[in-house]
């Protein structure tokens, strides 16, 4: 379908391209995280190519003018509404025709159709029923923002994000400056693809290049350090992956993990005892993926396992290593997806040593200048990175 840019390059990426006419978009995250500011940096971006209403049932006309001139936000075409009754914005939308709608958020919007209380189920999914079938009807593409609840999902029923073409979730720690943006639904592009923003004083500001800001602070000459080459979507992303293991003073040893499965960690370390020798039953061992992101993909165990004996035996890695890899119950390094990609992506930042399965060095072709060392088992590797 024909697409729009929103002149923000990491939301096009994440929508699959752009915008496309009468799409329903939802976009969730905690309060404070950026929705807003994101959202009304793309309305005055729009502005300038299309008409755009900014819908805002939380803040003033006054309160919203302040935010976009402190932000840099082109205002001279923006329609601005502060209103919360559903029959009445889409009442002016008729009348206006506007081709972009923004809904911020759908929590404060009320039907009158619903007898409800604002906020409560009932109202959410009216509400939201009612401008999908609006965007659908007319052509125009709405941007609605949703607040989440403590549990991390999208306040209001479940059904909402059934209504909707995409479901985009921001993510991050409001005291880092990175954000994160996620699709988690996308009826005109893929899935789990991840767009990176950096919270400045001017606003949300897309990270075109988001390998090299995550390794900008690396600590390099550390032991317990390595990095890594995740997959968000079609995008590869180099990340520090950090682990730290430490002499225990409690009977049971502590487990701390941070952006990875806490429980997969905890395999891992099992099979580095079993498989490999290392002796862990004594150490507490701390985990963490700098930079704020969520690694899921197997691909990071070997990572995991290289970082961790790293710390253990209190040798620094190599600065220019890389290294992927799936690790088994018996030990065994078993081959990741799309490893080309991952390898060029290292490639590219200036690693030359990567240690990675020995299956994926058949599709892999020899690069020169970078050695490619292939291993089959967790002991093999860590044969390699003592050496």
């Amino acid at each position: 379908m024909p697409r729009s840019s929103t002149g923000n390059e990491e939301l096009d990426r994440v929508l699959g391209g752009g915008l496309v006419p009468g799409s329903a978009i939802l976009i969730g995250g905690d309060p404070g995280i950026g929705k807003s500011t994101l959202l009304l940096q793309v309305a005055g971006s729009l502005s300038r190519q299309c008409r755009v209403l900014y819908v805002s049932g939380e803040e003033s006309a006054h309160q919203i003018k302040m935010r976009a001139s402190r932000i840099g936000v082109p205002q001279e075409a923006l329609y601005v509404l502060t209103e919360n009754d559903v029959e009445s914005v889409l009442d002016k939308c008729g009348r206006m025709q506007p081709d972009v709608l923004v809904i911020d958020s759908i929590q404060t919007m009320v039907s009158q159709e619903s007898a409800s209380a604002p906020g409560s189920v009932s109202q959410v999914r009216q509400s939201a029923g009612a401008i999908v079938r609006f965007a659908k009807e007319t052509g125009t593409s709405v941007f609605i923002v949703g607040h989440v609840t403590k549990e991390g999902s999208l306040a209001g029923p479940r059904v909402l994000e059934h209504m909707v073409d995409a479901v985009l979730y921001f993510e991050g720690d409001r005291q880092h400056e990175y954000r994160l943006l996620r699709a988690v639904k996308n009826r005109f592009g893929s899935v789990n693809e991840l767009g990176v923003f950096e919270m400045r004083a001017e606003g949300m500001v897309p990270v075109p290049n988001p390998s090299e800001s995550l390794l900008s602070q690396r600590a390099r000459g550390i032991s317990g350090s390595v990095v890594f080459c995740t997959l968000q979507g079609s995008r590869p992303i180099l990340c520090d992956l950090q682990a730290l293991a430490a002499r225990s003073f409690y009977s049971v040893p502590k487990r701390t993990v941070g952006g990875m499965d806490s429980s997969r960690v905890a395999l891992l370390l099992a099979v580095m005892e079993k498989r490999a020798g290392k002796k862990l039953f004594d150490q507490d061992v701390y985990i963490n993926v700098a930079g704020g992101l969520a690694l899921s993909a197997p691909a990071a165990d070997l990572a995991v396992c290289v970082a961790v004996a790293s710390s253990l035996m209190g040798f620094a890695l190599s600065p220019s290593l890389s290294v992927m890899g799936e690790v088994g119950l018996c030990g065994e390094v078993r081959p990741v997806s799309q490893a080309e990609r991952r390898v060029v992506e290292c490639v590219r930042l200036g690693f030359t040593e990567i240690l990675l399965p020995k299956q994926n060095m058949k599709s892999i072709k020899p690069i020169e200048g970078v050695r490619l060392t292939g291993v089959d088992t967790l002991m093999q590797a860590l044969a390699v990175v003592t050496d």
